[in-house]
């Protein structure tokens, strides 16, 4: 919910191409995983996304030469298993600095508005292929800068933009902003390091930044004040961000633009990092649209959400719309059910940044099924999270809970199975 800071590996560059290649907040779903409905808190800090450019300088002077280095079926449908193409795993998506783990007193503060539940579990569910292909740490194929710019403006319109006052670029640098980064990194410059990430789009303080994934950011310049009744601040109570939240969907409503609008207050967590009052429960407003049955509303708040961030002042500053292309559908594939997922996690079939083995099956504290929707995702399928405390992390009276993730599609439509081996994924 603050505002972006980038790592201090950007030093060296001067602050007006810095500014220019900042990096933006990613919305929607974890970060990386982006599926479960709380804000992440790593335990080595938050996680940012960085800009290419600014990526590209960040791994030169990490590793040096080594860098040459989306209507669907209701729950009870009739599953057709004939003709699914095989899905293979993506294990390793993670950019985060850090593990993947949560701050609280007890699972019971980590709350969510996920539309799953245990009792009406789908035999069924869609996967989809993620159009963009990784062929290296910078070259990405499969963005539609088309469909990119009229997501942007689609989200103008909804503010009541005069579209023709919209001034629209991507985000791939000049000549000498390349000239910098190409003799700071000694010429060896990876394959599209260079090509463009994002459209921006600015007009009258408002910036509207849509990425490759089909995130989408708005920025408000100057941040927009609240009425004094509402506390929209980093620490303020479930009570207090409710009633922001009621106030966001009435007064934005044209923006958020769902037909039946859910609210979602998440998180609950703690910081990772302590204030001179000690660690602070923080709550995130987002919203999802409940479609006509369950399943639409687990796909959209699993890819098509929104999200209202404040700054430091208690100002709305950002708004963060997420609406992933899920164009290529694969299939409506059979899910298992949470006990053979949990089969499978006492086998280390399971994908976690955290960098411990699960320290026994009586510390799973919570389960909820969720999409794993990070940008390097070959497909977009469900999994179940389990949330496992880690008493090697208690941290000052409060645990941590750890993200662990167990494929919920039947292993039969699986090329292959994630198997831990005690190293990041």
């Amino acid at each position: 919910m603050r505002k972006e800071h980038i790592s201090d590996a950007l030093n060296l560059l001067n602050d007006t191409f810095i500014e220019e290649t900042g990096s933006l907040r990613s919305c929607c779903r974890m970060p990386q995983n982006n599926a479960a409905r709380q804000k992440i808190h790593l335990i080595a800090g938050k996680h940012w996304k960085w800009a290419a450019v600014a990526a590209c300088l960040t791994l030169a002077l990490l590793v040096g030469n080594q860098m040459l280095l989306q209507k669907t079926s209701d729950t009870n449908q009739t599953v057709q298993t004939e003709n699914l193409p095989m899905l293979s795993i993506t294990e390793n998506t993670s950019d985060d600095m850090g593990f993947e783990g949560y701050l609280a007193n007890d699972i019971s503060e980590l709350i969510n508005n996920n539309p799953w539940s245990e009792t009406s579990q789908p035999s069924a569910l869609p996967v989809y292929k993620n159009p963009l292909s990784y062929d290296g740490p910078f070259h990405v194929t499969g963005a539609d800068f088309g469909k990119m710019r009229e997501f942007l403006i689609d989200i103008a319109g909804r503010l009541g933009i005069d579209t023709n006052s919209l001034t629209i670029a991507d985000n791939e640098p000049d000549e000498e902003e390349k000239r910098i980064v190409t003799e700071k990194m000694e010429g060896d410059v990876p394959e599209g390091c260079f090509n463009p990430t994002e459209l921006i789009g600015r007009t009258n303080g408002i910036e509207i930044t849509v990425d490759r994934t089909m995130r989408a950011v708005v920025s408000f310049e100057p941040a927009i004040s609240l009425p004094k009744k509402y506390n929209f601040t980093d620490g303020a109570s479930y009570e207090e961000t409710v009633a922001v939240a009621e106030y966001l969907q009435e007064r934005y409503q044209a923006l958020i633009q769902m037909k039946n609008p859910q609210m979602n207050i998440c998180g609950g967590d703690y910081s990772s990092y302590e204030t001179g009052f000690g660690f602070l429960q923080e709550y995130q407003i987002e919203f999802y649209d409940k479609g006509e049955n369950d399943i639409d509303a687990m796909i959209n708040y699993n890819f098509n959400n929104i999200e209202f961030s404040c700054d430091d002042d208690g100002k709305l500053y950002l708004a963060s719309i997420c609406q992933l292309d899920l164009s290529q559908k694969m299939g409506d594939y059979p899910v298992i059910n949470t006990e053979k997922a949990k089969e499978l996690l006492r086998k280390g079939n399971y994908i976690t940044t955290v960098p411990y083995k699960i320290p026994g099956e009586n510390f799973i504290a919570k389960t909820e099924l969720v999409y794993r929707t990070g940008a390097r995702e070959e497909y977009f399928m469900p999994y179940y999270c389990f949330y496992v405390e880690l008493p090697e992390e208690e941290r000052d009276g409060l645990k941590t809970y750890g993200a662990y993730y167990v494929p919920a599609v039947d292993k039969e439509y699986l090329t292959n199975m994630p198997f831990w081996d005690g190293s990041f994924n």
